[in-house]
């Protein structure tokens, strides 16, 4: 489970087994997590975020999307 980013109590990261989907990021904090496309930055899956979060959350993950995508690639050899 690489973390690529911890920015307010949040961690970015990705699971090691998803092997075949397409590159995105988990965001975890607390009980809540959202998953987010990085091709596009739609989210996939929000449980327990407030819109105003996801929101946020969203343009962290925009601004850091690169070195996400960079991390993914290397991790899993795309």
């Amino acid at each position: 489970m690489p973390v690529v980013l911890r920015w307010n109590g949040h961690r970015f990261l990705f699971y090691s087994k998803e092997i075949g989907e397409p590159p995105h990021v988990h965001v975890l904090k607390d009980k809540r997590q959202l998953k987010i496309w990085l091709a596009d930055m739609r989210i996939a899956r929000n449980v327990g975020f407030a819109a105003h979060d996801v929101n946020e959350i969203v343009k962290i993950a925009t601004e850091n999307r690169h070195r996400f995508l960079e991390a993914w690639n290397d991790y899993f050899g795309n």
